[in-house]
């Protein structure tokens, strides 16, 4: 067994309602749990697997830069059915930070804009 395995992505929002809300309409994230974490709640989302943390933190918060930057620059997730997916997304009214694109045969890639600036990238890869 690997001494390292993924656990968990920790997301801060100052409206982490809205930002689970986008999760789970969006992307058909799962809501967990909800905890208070001292004042902040803290809700727990279940994203094909993968555990978000959605933080609460205060207005005055500090965003992050908008890309490229040093550290984590998007979240990437695998999509079967990639040009149906844009199009519904597309008809929600989600922002496109790229659109659909084949870089090399057997891989479409686009990235939406998530909650609080967060990238996100919409990936298909088949047997090129």
């Amino acid at each position: 067994m690997a001494r390292f395995r993924s656990d968990h992505i920790h997301l801060r929002s100052p409206d982490p309602e809205a930002a689970a809300r986008f999760y789970a309409e969006v992307l058909e994230a799962s809501e967990v749990t909800r905890v208070k974490n001292g004042e902040a709640l803290r809700i727990v989302m279940d994203l094909g697997g993968l555990p978000l943390f959605i933080e609460q933190v205060p207005a005055s918060t500090v965003a992050a830069p908008p890309a490229p930057f040093v550290g984590i620059e998007h979240i990437g997730l695998a999509v079967t059915g990639f040009d149906g997916i844009v199009a519904e997304l597309k008809g929600k009214g989600v922002r496109f930070l790229a659109e659909p694109s084949s870089p090399r045969p057997g891989i479409k890639i686009a990235f939406i804009e998530g909650p609080d600036g967060v990238r996100i990238e919409l990936l298909e890869r088949s047997a090129a």
